[in-house]
């Protein structure tokens, strides 16, 4: 069986040279980010990364609603009601009346969401600095250029869907 867990892991392109497996390394990359920047969110400011993503979010749509701060961080409804519970517990947030719908809540930040929010800002500089350390300002344009293409991109299929067995007997009667 073969190990695709190495960092470095690459296939043989149909020119015979190694590319690298993007997908797998971005996937790894994103979980391996996200997990540590989870831990010094957590130990530096006591709130997950995913509150503290959350009170970025809402600082820019002020007054969302729920399914506004899910659909914006990419989290399923019963996934942004857990983590809008917790951080109102927290004292971080508070929900009030939409004022364009009045079945809808919003939500905005408390005082303490905005001390938080004050706080992560040099955390969230520390993590900058720490993900560009090595790379020059030309090979940042480019990583930036490929992300921003990535988190565009929808990924569509090349060829029709093969045909089961049973489908091809049936065409070809």
């Amino acid at each position: 069986m073969r190990n695709n867990s190495s960092p470095d892991a690459a296939s043989t392109g149909p020119t015979g040279k190694h590319s690298p497996r993007l997908f797998n390394l971005l996937s790894q990359a994103r979980q391996n980010l996200f997990r540590s920047a989870d831990a010094v969110f957590t130990s530096e400011l006591g709130y997950s990364g995913t509150q503290v993503v959350a009170l970025f979010v809402l600082k820019s749509e002020e007054g969302c609603q729920l399914k506004d701060l899910g659909r914006l961080l990419q989290l399923k409804n019963s996934a942004v009601t857990g983590l809008v519970s917790r951080m109102e517990e927290n004292g971080l947030i508070v929900r009030g009346q939409s004022a364009l719908d009045a079945r809808a809540g919003s939500l905005q930040l408390s005082p303490r969401g905005q001390q938080v929010l004050a706080a992560a800002l040099p955390v969230l500089d520390s993590l900058n600095a720490q993900l560009k350390h090595g790379f020059s300002e030309e090979e940042l344009a480019v990583v930036a250029r490929f992300l921003i293409h990535a988190a565009g991109l929808r990924f569509h299929q090349d060829h029709p869907p093969s045909t089961t067995p049973q489908e091809q007997d049936h065409a070809s009667t």
